[in-house]
């Protein structure tokens, strides 16, 4: 039976009823085929794959109009085939699917527009449209965690996490630290605690320790930086999932020390607490302060239309400092595209003023930074930025033209000082890593599928998702397709597309990392993974999934007295195995509180005095240090715990590896020797295909399937499958 097919594009109505003036016009015979799959066997790292074929549409005079006669280069301002738009399909009335169209290209004959080539993406492609290359230093409620970076605040924040998302780990970025209780080892990075004399001289500097966020807060922060962004609460916002809720990101974008020795003298410190002072005119208003810190300037109408445009017509800051003859400088960063500065003066006195003119993109985000040798004040009013922007619309015709123009006032509320104490802008020290590789990441390190549902993003590991099958007393419920099948055409295909599969981390080069791979031969945390081991020639292509992120192997502390004990400190030395500062990849752990544990750890200050901690967070691989507790680690195959490494009964007992707990399920049955591939056809009636999930299990003569892939003409409902045999 012929399916009613209707396309919309543009903007949904209000209370998301489709406006009737964006329903493209359709070929009459035009086919739309669907394609969806979850987890195809063929590419293991594909995430948002659900899409159609490219289809035709006629050069209407509707749909002229609504592609703006794209054929006709010549018209400003015309329709952007840069980026896809809103646009849903309806089967026989009823919404079947939301998403994004993109327009390929327009056919002509004889030099008239006779058909528009455009591609309907599912919503789970929105990820990468919203996101684009935003760095994570994009995400501006992170500055919310922003630390002083001194002796006080890093002691306390290495015994207690702060706003429940920010600690200090046991990892050095550039010195060995040791314990030894012997008189003989007195010095700098051993790490026995002593009241006696002779012992002045031991611990470890504080700014050999760098802060480190949960990477909940960053999916927190994705959220609130793009608020079409809104994931589920299975996995990312479960906090009872310990196997993510307790990875941190180690807060270090250059190796070596916060500061470098370089930069000491100039210590930027961000200006917060800027509120609006006043506005005036009529026009539109373009600026908004973030958080306190940020200045985000976005145009209303960036570029010329025949109706309107608008632009800045000027924007500028002043300082008026209370002390005018005290030298200071400004740096003003935009972090919309990373982190690039855009303005500001070096060692300037008295009044200044910074002016961009029309120097700055639109969509820019703004900080100020002042640095200044010694201190200087800024009473409350006396940091402004002046946004002045113009909108010139056309009233009917050229000739008649209004100018609005609007004035925006920001100031900073609060009395502001610079200081010497460093701060630990997060923005500033989180890893240069795109957001989108931030996630995608994620997603293959747990195997996690992403669909929308809602407006939701849904969020699951792959096992979770194919356990939302139907089920009628605990038994999954297939769908049963024999009366549609097309039996005269099918094929029954080897599952297995490539000869192993092989997982790593493209972060290996920390020294004990780099030195476990020469002694072992193997990749620290890697595996590699056929059936039981096998070996085969056909086919002969192997398979990596390298995940964007640096995997340490950390090293727990024995007392090197002698007759030494194994002490309860385990960190990190994030050097080359040259023994260097190392930038790498950016590195997670997980971090395990030590509270009131026996061995006490000595920091000292720059003034080489010293204090203890008697709790710390180490870092760690596994989730717990207890196997009993938890046997989950970010290892991809079972290496021995590092903690636990001198314990021969649990050295090797932290079995949940992401490849067993994540993978192991779905990559046994593809190299399973009865696994096979299996391509029909089938003609499916709306009630079924409509409704048809990729969590389904499909029936054929008595035998059961998952579905690797499913290709459906929506006017038709002819149905190619690529279905894997399984189990109920």
């Amino acid at each position: 039976m012929q399916q009613k097919l209707i396309l919309y594009i543009g903007d949904i109505g209000v209370n998301g009823v489709y406006n009737d003036t964006n329903r493209v016009d359709q070929f009459k015979d035009e086919s739309v085929s669907f394609t969806q799959t979850i987890q195809n066997v063929k590419d293991l790292k594909k995430i948002f794959t659900e899409f159609t074929k490219t289809f035709a549409l006629p050069a209407s005079k509707k749909n002229n109009k609504i592609f703006k006669h794209y054929y006709n280069y010549d018209i400003a301002n015309g329709f952007d085939a840069r980026n896809k738009v809103k646009a849903a399909l309806e089967l026989n009335d009823i919404e079947f699917k939301t998403g994004k169209i993109a327009l390929t290209g327009v056919d002509l004959k004889n030099n008239v527009p006779h058909t528009y080539k455009v591609t309907f993406y599912g919503d789970t492609v929105n990820l990468k449209d919203i996101l684009g290359d935003d760095q994570l230093s994009n995400l501006t409620q992170l500055s919310d965690y922003d630390q002083l970076y001194n002796y006080t605040n890093v002691l306390d924040t290495m015994e207690n996490e702060r706003l429940s998302n920010i600690i200090v780990p046991l990892i050095t970025h550039t010195d060995r630290l040791f314990y030894n209780s012997s008189f003989s080892a007195v010095g700098s990075n051993n790490l026995f605690w002593s009241t006696n004399g002779l012992f002045d001289d031991n611990g470890v500097e504080f700014t050999q320790f760098k802060y480190a966020i949960r990477l909940r807060a960053i999916i927190s922060a994705i959220e609130t930086e793009y608020p079409s962004i809104t994931f589920s609460n299975d996995f990312f916002n479960d906090t009872s999932n310990d196997d993510f809720d307790h990875l941190y990101m180690w807060l270090h974008r250059k190796k070596g020390a916060v500061e470098p020795t370089e930069q000491v003298q100039r210590v930027y410190n961000a200006v917060p607490n800027f509120q609006l002072t006043s506005a005036t005119g009529t026009g539109d208003q373009n600026s908004i302060i973030l958080s306190g810190y940020f200045l985000h300037l976005q145009l209303n109408y960036p570029a010329e239309t025949p109706e309107q445009y608008s632009r800045f017509t000027d924007v500028n800051i002043s300082f008026t400092p209370t002390q005018q003859n005290t030298a200071y400088s400004v740096r003003v960063v935009n972090l919309t595209n990373g982190q690039v500065e855009v303005g500001g003066f070096v060692d300037q006195v008295g009044n200044q003023t910074i002016d961009f003119d029309n120097d700055l993109d639109n969509r820019s985000t703004l900080i100020v930074q002042i640095a200044c040798a010694s201190t200087i004040d800024f009473p409350a009013g006396n940091i402004e930025w002046y946004v002045k922007s113009t909108q010139t619309i056309f009233d009917c015709c050229p000739t008649n033209i209004i100018i609005e123009n609007s004035i925006y006032r920001y100031s900073n509320t609060n009395a502001f000082s610079t200081t010497l104490t460093i701060e630990f802008n997060i923005l500033e020290q989180i890893p240069k890593m795109k957001i989108i590789d931030f996630l995608t990441a994620l997603f293959q390190m747990f195997n996690l599928t992403a669909y929308v549902e809602n407006n939701i993003i849904v969020v699951q590991p792959l096992d979770e998702f194919y356990d939302k099958a139907p089920k009628l007393q605990g038994q999954v419920v297939p769908v049963n397709i024999d009366e549609y099948i097309d039996t005269t055409k099918s094929s029954v295909d080897i599952a297995l597309p490539f000869s192993k599969v092989n997982f790593t981390y493209k972060g290996v080069k920390t020294i004990l990392a780099q030195q476990f791979n020469q002694i072992n031969n193997r990749v620290w945390g890697s595996s590699s993974y056929s059936l039981d081991g096998d070996i085969y020639d056909t086919p002969t292509t192997e398979y990596k999934i390298e995940i964007p992120f640096e995997h340490m192997m950390f090293e727990r502390l024995v007392n090197q007295a002698p007759n030494g004990t194994i002490t309860d400190i385990q960190y990190g030395l994030f050097v080359d195995d040259n023994q260097e500062s190392y930038i790498g990849e950016p590195l997670i752990f997980y971090s395990v509180p030590m509270v009131l544990p026996s061995t006490k750890i000595a920091v000292r200050d720059l003034a080489g005095n010293k204090n203890f901690i008697n709790q710390y967070f180490i870092p760690s691989n596994s989730v717990q240090l207890n196997p009993t507790v938890s046997k989950v680690n970010i290892h991809f195959d079972n290496y021995i715990n590092e903690y636990r490494a001198n314990d021969s009964d649990n050295a090797t007992a932290f079995t949940d590896t992401l490849f067993q707990t994540q993978y192991s399920n779905y990559i046994n049955e593809v190299f399973s020797p009865t696994r096979r591939l299996t391509k029909v056809t089938a003609y499916l009636p709306y009630k079924i295909f409509s409704s048809l999930q990729l969590y389904d299990r499909i029936e054929i003569g008595q035998k059961y399937y998952k579905i690797n892939s499913m290709t459906t003409d929506l006017t038709t409902g002819k149905t190619d499958f690529e279905l894997l045999n399984c189990d109920l």
